[in-house]
């Protein structure tokens, strides 16, 4: 075994210190925990008042539809936002494009919550908003493949999906924090007041958020890998071309895994629980308080299967451990809606709580299992536009389908087969691919890494 690959060096040879590698956890998790709360408490508003104050003239029903399509428009830019991270990502660094990620969100997420709304403006208002969620999809886009790469490539090669989960944890984080903080809004400004003025606070919150996170992430070294590429100077001139020339294929089929995850994540992430469980015209009508303390306990047993799974994959490998998630994660589906219709706010829990347990794990491992299927030259391309492709795929329309289908048949049960057959897509993507689990990823194994990880296929 040389030096690289032994516990306690990077993938340069240097020893790494521990301290190092704690600001690099510290880091990812405050800076995804803050991108995701930003991007969240939008989905939470769109599904709690968004249709209301800006897209009343179209009615109840189609107010919520055009809200929550408001949610996945911003999912079409993050392969924009992508493409741009990962071709500065592979030829300038990590750090670098965390850094603009971060202030875009935060910027973008502030101004929401300076928003005149329709009444105040008209249709200038709705597409005012739509334009500040697409800045939000660019910015998300970005984000995920660079606080990926940073926490995966400082790992220990054994601790790969440990150090992977970090930044995973920042996604049920983000919504403990956007649920909680809406929750706290309502019982500070209920009713009117909370329409009027209190769903705002917690964009406005955004900018000490944002300014935390910036301070964080400014204490990080550059990732390693990437560093010896510089140092080499063998950056791809053009990363992008170079991954979809070779690695079309893979990039699917990545983006389908994610896929089976997102669309099932985005009935809470994406607002759609929320908005059924408090429809005043709905079958529940529960009040918006405890359903939002609702959800952010759930994000809590998310956040708690999404360690423990990227833990899990070092010692039984990425493969074995999504198949794991799969399996619950279609059980959770099925419990899902016959809990939630029982009108009680501790089921409702119970059937989120039960759900984020499959979703951790098929989110958990997802970091560590991207950074090894990539070549280090364009791993930040790779990892990036898989995510964002998947994004779309899976969950930038979930919640909009979900409420036409349930308006189109009377019954969740609908909505409970579309998640199931995501789950299945996910499912079958996974057994396409081999486990990776330890692959060197530095720039002097780029031959190892080019060998194709999917089954029936030889070479990339």
């Amino acid at each position: 075994m040389s030096a690289p690959d032994q516990p306690g060096f990077t993938p340069t040879g240097t020893i790494a210190q521990v301290g190092d590698r704690r600001r690099v956890v510290f880091a990812t998790v405050v800076g995804t925990t803050v991108e995701w709360y930003d991007f969240f408490i939008y989905a939470s508003a769109a599904g709690l008042v968004f249709g209301e104050l800006f897209f009343a003239p179209a009615g109840p029903g189609m107010a919520t539809i055009l809200s929550f399509l408001t949610v996945g428009i911003s999912f079409l830019f993050r392969p924009l936002g992508a493409f741009l991270a990962g071709h500065f990502g592979d030829k300038y660094g990590r750090r670098l494009v965390l850094m603009l990620t971060l202030i875009l969100m935060g910027v973008a997420t502030a101004l929401v919550g300076l928003l005149p709304t329709y009444a105040a403006i008209g249709i200038a208002a709705p597409i005012l908003l739509i334009l500040l969620r697409v800045l939000q999809g660019i910015s998300a886009g970005g984000e995920w493949g660079g606080a990926v790469l940073m926490a995966v490539e400082h790992a220990p090669k054994q601790k790969r999906g440990l150090f992977g989960a970090s930044p995973q944890i920042g996604v049920p984080l983000g919504l403990l924090l956007a649920s909680g903080t809406m929750a706290l809004m309502t019982a500070i400004a209920p009713g009117d007041a909370f329409l009027a003025w209190g769903w705002r606070i917690p964009f406005l919150l955004s900018v000490v958020l944002i300014l935390i996170g910036y301070y964080v992430r400014r204490s990080v070294e550059e990732s390693p890998v990437f560093v010896e590429i510089a140092e080499r100077k063998e950056q791809t001139r053009m990363p992008i071309v170079q991954l979809f020339r070779k690695h079309l294929l893979l990039v699917i089929i990545a983006a389908l895994v994610f896929a089976g995850n997102n669309a099932v994540g985005y009935m809470t992430t994406g607002g759609y629980i929320q908005n059924y469980a408090t429809d005043a015209a709905g079958p529940l009508a529960l009040e918006r308080g405890p359903v939002l303390w609702a959800v952010a306990g759930s994000a809590v047993t998310w956040l708690l299967a999404t360690g423990f799974a990227g833990w899990l994959s070092d010692r039984l490998g990425r493969r074995t451990t999504y198949i794991i998630g799969w399996i619950l994660q279609l059980a959770g589906v099925f419990l899902l809606f016959p809990l939630v219709n029982t009108g009680s706010i501790g089921l409702l829990f119970l059937g989120l709580a039960i759900l984020t347990i499959g979703l951790g794990f098929t989110y958990g491992p997802q970091a560590a299992l991207y950074s090894e299927l990539f070549p280090a030259s364009i791993r930040f391309s790779g990892v990036s536009i898989s995510y964002a492709i998947g994004a779309i795929i899976g969950g930038a329309f979930a919640p909009t389908i979900a409420s036409a289908l349930v308006q189109a048949t009377g019954t969740t049960m609908s909505v409970t087969w579309y998640l199931a057959g995501m789950t299945l897509v996910g499912l079958v993507a996974t057994l396409l691919l081999r486990d990776r689990s330890g692959i060197p990823l530095g720039p002097d194994h780029e031959a190892e890494q080019e060998q194709s990880p999917i089954y029936g296929l030889a070479k990339a």
